[in-house]
């Protein structure tokens, strides 16, 4: 049976001085429950092996796109309801809040925890341990503000069924890629199991997925061209990301998940306004009656 998946932070490694909060898991206990903090519903009914379980997790990428079209659908679900009685600024606040609500906030939490990081560290341990800890620095509170407001404001620029189910599914299946790319930043974690069981099959897949969606809802030119917009941003931030941590981590997966789908919102409203002829390429194009 399939299941949401969604990029969980890496469980802190250890306790600051005068910090009260309960030790980490083992490094064991970590390997044995690594599957679940990528996932969210079942996908096996049945417990495999340590390294099984970890190879589950890298083929369970080809579902990513799909994850994100269910999470589109049912925001486009809620659209379709909350326009009915409600102002479009007023929409697009609640579907930013039931995105938050529906993820768990956990790409949000690694958005913050990766700008705190990023910023107040000084080296690559200290940045490392600074996005371990669950407390929140200005930085981080200052880059959720603004991912928040800019998907505010492109959602009341382009809200539509066809942008609610394009942003969630390209902004994972841009993950797809990145996890063959780039090492992880340690020998444990989130994204060191996606890591570890990811391969081309997958994501070779998963694109075949995230395509025919793409052209479906944006049409033959501009669908590609987000995806490869987005891929190329995500790219150079995982690039940044890799110089700063060594590698990526959960925390940082979910801060591409939350740039992701940012870049795809500002990608869609640019290449409309800048690129108008391109709206007549709509060969494969579905015509949705909302």
């Amino acid at each position: 049976m399939l299941r949401f998946l969604t990029i969980l932070p890496a469980p802190a490694s250890g306790s600051r001085a005068g910090d009260t909060r309960p030790a980490a898991p083992s490094a064991e206990q970590r390997s044995e429950h690594a599957s679940a903090e990528m996932k969210t519903v079942l996908i096996l009914s049945e417990t495999p092996g340590a390294d099984e379980e970890i190879r589950s997790v890298g083929r369970s990428t080809i579902y990513f796109p799909l994850v994100g079209l269910i999470i589109g659908l049912l925001l486009a679900l809620l659209y379709i309801v909350f326009r009915a009685v409600l102002p479009t600024p007023v929409n697009c606040i609640l579907l930013i809040g039931a995105l938050a609500v529906i993820t768990g906030a956990h790409h949000i939490d690694g958005l913050m925890d990766t700008c705190d990081a990023f910023a107040a560290g000084k080296t690559r341990a200290q940045r490392l341990e600074i996005m371990k800890d669950t407390r929140v620095g200005a930085f981080g509170i200052t880059a959720a503000i603004l991912v928040l407001l800019t998907k505010y404001i492109c959602l009341s620029a382009t809200v539509g069924v066809s942008a609610l189910l394009t942003f969630p599914m390209l902004s994972r299946w841009a993950i797809t890629g990145l996890a063959l790319i780039f090492p992880s930043a340690g020998d444990s974690g989130s994204f060191y199991t996606l890591k570890s069981g990811a391969d081309w099959g997958g994501f070779i897949g998963a694109t075949v997925i995230a395509l025919a969606a793409a052209i479906l809802l944006n049409g033959l030119v501009i669908g590609p061209l987000i995806m490869l917009g987005l891929f190329g941003l995500l790219y150079c931030l995982g690039v940044l990301f890799r110089s700063y941590f060594g590698g990526l981590t959960g925390d940082c997966c979910g801060a591409l998940i939350e740039s992701g789908e940012v870049i795809t919102l500002i990608l869609n409203i640019a290449l409309l306004r800048l690129l108008p002829y391109l709206s007549s390429y709509n060969l494969f194009k579905i015509t949705l009656p909302f």
